[in-house]
């Protein structure tokens, strides 16, 4: 038996102001136990981050979820995990989160959702992985950032190989099967 797909999911620890944020992170949770694969994540228990989490976790998902202690002492952590890493520093916990997948998918958020998204395109530049990386661009939410990334393209400072590590899916739909064929 094959172990399940590992889909490491980057979003907010708030829940944004357009309501269909939180309707698409939950909807990604239900997918993620819909089609037996794992969540692996930085273990919140609050905004976008807990509502993937918590759908998973009820349609019967494992779940990895790292968190580090820093975070943890504001008992902001989901504890009830199939699995709960605490590290030492956020860098480690990127490591680790990114190290248990196959694919990662970048939900709205914000600086460490941007943090974590650009440290994995980083990664790919350098040679390190060829992970798939969706954007789940939810009513446009990541139209700014593609069109600066494209930007940063034109401008020189980035080869045209930069927008081809990553994809844009528009639902949950799509992203799932795009992860069909990972």
């Amino acid at each position: 038996m094959t172990a399940p797909l590992s889909v490491c999911v980057y979003c907010g620890s708030r829940d944004g102001t357009d309501p269909a944020y939180a309707e698409a992170a939950e909807a990604l949770g239900a997918a993620i136990a819909d089609h037996g694969w794992r969540l692996v994540y930085g273990a919140g228990d609050v905004g976008l981050m807990g509502r993937v989490a918590r759908t998973a976790q009820a349609g019967g998902a494992e779940t990895f979820g790292v968190i580090p202690t820093h975070l943890l002492q504001r008992e902001v952590g989901k504890r009830d995990l199939t699995s709960f890493i605490v590290t030492e520093t956020m860098h480690e916990r990127k490591k680790v989160m990114f190290m248990n997948a196959e694919a990662v998918v970048v939900l709205p958020g914000g600086a460490g959702s941007l943090d974590e998204l650009f440290e994995a395109l980083t990664w790919r530049q350098l040679g390190l992985h060829a992970k798939p990386v969706f954007l789940l661009n939810v009513n446009g939410y990541w139209d700014k950032l593609i069109a600066l990334l494209e930007h940063v393209v034109a401008s020189g400072f980035a080869g045209d190989d930069l927008l081809g590590f990553y994809s844009v899916v528009p639902s949950v739909e799509a992203l799932a099967e795009a992860l069909e064929k990972v």
